[in-house]
């Protein structure tokens, strides 16, 4: 099919973009405890459906443990195809209505965007993808593999579980395209090329049996809480950069990060400094980072008179894209197991870490993404990374160890509100992603691989 008849397919079947995603967004599919499982089974449905309507000619429900059950699916290409797997997820974070501007489950158009609880994350790689099969016809000239999951947002990696232990039908992927990721900023053509790995950390410090009466015992009895503030400010230098030693840094060498566009989109108060030394894009995308989570200690409206005998703090490691994730969670927990204040107890524990990913900068996939979103946008295509994680983009690529990895969405950073109140997805790009899309299966059919 030529480049202008695959347009051409896709303006027809572009009008469903929205409906589909209002479909999706209409379903509240949250997978965490405590909220209905009939949302995820609905999502799951409505899922087996579009893909089914896309052209997909076998699919089948993979059930898993605290997560909706993922949908798969494939279709046959020509003998000497190669193998594109494409992944998204229907479930989607909690949304309260009460702090939104309209429903968080009804999809709303304002100002060229479209508000909703999972407009962007990730509803929209799922109509992306659907849409790009359309415009092939439901047939694009590739081997075709589809994972649509429900339970990405819970943190129970449940997915990623399935795949390690049953990677068969997923090892001979030439190529997994990963929609959820996007720009930083609305409206520019952007290809992620890789992620930060991550590890949660809990610290406790004791002090003391039980809490004591501040007047008759503070000033010589070390408070636990304030050992626990000593503590948590020896994982940074005065500039703001981690101080642990051992940490492993790289440097990013792809699209630079804009420092006042930045700013505006963190929400920093006037005054407040940014943190660390050096490029931006690196503090953010290729260097570790430790974040304070949260600490368990009595809060300032019910704090007694007494001094605090326990407390804890939950870290956030982020790892850089190639460092082995266990090293870098070996050298945190060694930090905080070597302090010595005042002999109090201190002790660390970990979460399993999540490996980063990083994307050949030269691979053939690479190339054909970049060229399908600079003919889709109509300007050169961008290489950033993401700060975040996505742990089962780095099990895919263990299990397909050939498979280069694309990581493409319409989420933008800058404005879609992702996990927050009034989520949205720029219209745009939704459609200026369903397009690449259609157009990289086209260029992957054509390109040589390892070329």
């Amino acid at each position: 099919m030529t480049r202008a008849a695959l347009r051409e397919r896709f303006e027809e079947a572009r009008p469903r973009l929205v409906e589909d995603l209002a479909r999706l967004v209409a379903i509240p599919s949250v997978a965490f405890e405590g909220y209905p499982r009939e949302p995820l089974d609905d999502a799951r449905d409505l899922v087996v459906s579009l893909l089914e309507d896309a052209g997909l000619e076998r699919l089948w429900t993979i059930d898993l443990p605290d997560s909706g059950a993922a949908v798969a699916g494939e279709r046959g290409g020509p003998d000497d195809a190669i193998t594109v797997l494409l992944y998204a997820h229907y479930d989607v974070q909690p949304a309260d209505a009460a702090e939104w501007t309209t429903a968080p489950f009804e999809l709303t158009e304002r100002g060229g965007r479209l508000y909703g609880r999972g407009a962007a994350d990730d509803k929209s790689g799922i109509v992306a993808h659907v849409a790009a099969l359309r415009a092939h016809g439901g047939a694009p000239p590739v081997r075709l593999k589809v994972i649509v999951e429900g339970g990405e947002e819970n943190g129970k990696e449940a997915l990623a579980a399935h795949v390690a232990a049953h990677p068969g039908w997923f090892s001979d992927a030439d190529v997994v395209v990963v929609a959820d990721a996007g720009p930083w900023v609305a409206g520019d053509p952007v290809v992620t090329t890789s992620l930060r790995g991550d590890c949660d950390v809990t610290v406790e410090v004791r002090t003391l049996r039980s809490a004591l009466h501040s007047g008759d015992f503070g000033g010589p009895v070390p408070d636990a809480l304030t050992v626990l503030a000593r503590v948590l400010a020896t994982l940074h230098d005065d500039a703001g950069d981690p101080a642990v030693p051992g940490l492993e840094r790289t440097e990013w060498d792809g699209t630079p990060l804009d420092e006042e566009r930045f700013r505006r989109s963190a929400g920093l108060l006037t005054g407040v400094d940014l943190i660390g030394t050096g490029p931006l894009s690196s503090r953010l995308w290729s260097r570790p980072a430790i974040s304070v989570l949260g600490i368990d200690a009595p809060s300032v409206r019910e704090a007694p008179s007494a001094l605090v005998p326990v407390a804890r703090a939950k870290l956030n490691l982020r790892i850089p894209p190639e460092v082995e994730p266990g090293r870098a969670r070996d050298a945190l927990l060694e930090h905080l197991r070597s302090l010595r204040v005042w002999g109090a107890r201190i002790e660390a524990s970990a979460e399993p870490p999540a490996r980063g990913l990083a994307v050949a900068p030269h691979g053939w996939a690479l190339r054909a993404a970049e060229r399908a979103f600079a003919d889709a946008y109509g300007k050169p295509t961008q290489t950033i990374g993401a700060g975040g994680s996505i742990p089962l983009a780095a099990t895919l690529q263990r299990v397909a160890p050939r498979a280069q990895v694309l990581l493409v969405g319409a989420e933008d950073a800058d404005a879609c509100n992702m996990h927050a109140p009034d989520e949205s997805v720029a219209l745009f790009d939704l459609e200026r992603l369903a397009l690449a899309e259609a157009l990289l299966l086209a260029e992957l059919a054509e390109a040589t691989p390892g070329g």
